[in-house]
């Protein structure tokens, strides 16, 4: 009778602490996706003011995107869109 008194103490225990862990873990969570918007909000400030300046946001979108590309990666896939390209007759 001891034991189980004492196993149930444990699993009470264990659980009080994952439980605590959890709540933990989905707190931390919920903190990052207010941070993730906070900053693609900033981002569309960033945008819309290129915008109002003039800048095109489509063209700085695919700027963004090819600054974190490999230079050689950039270079195969501007052959492969030439080809298609031509092979469309565009």
């Amino acid at each position: 009778m001891n034991d189980e008194l004492e196993n149930d103490d444990i699993q009470q225990s264990t659980y009080r602490v994952t439980s605590a862990e959890l709540r933990s873990f989905v707190e931390r969570f919920e903190r990052l996706e207010i941070e993730k918007k906070d900053i693609a909000d900033q981002q569309k400030e960033v945008m819309a003011e290129a915008k109002s300046r003039g800048y095109d946001t489509k063209i700085l979108r695919k700027i963004v995107v090819l600054r974190k590309k490999d230079p050689q990666e950039i270079s195969e896939e501007e052959a492969v869109l030439d080809m298609y390209k031509e092979a469309l007759g565009m």
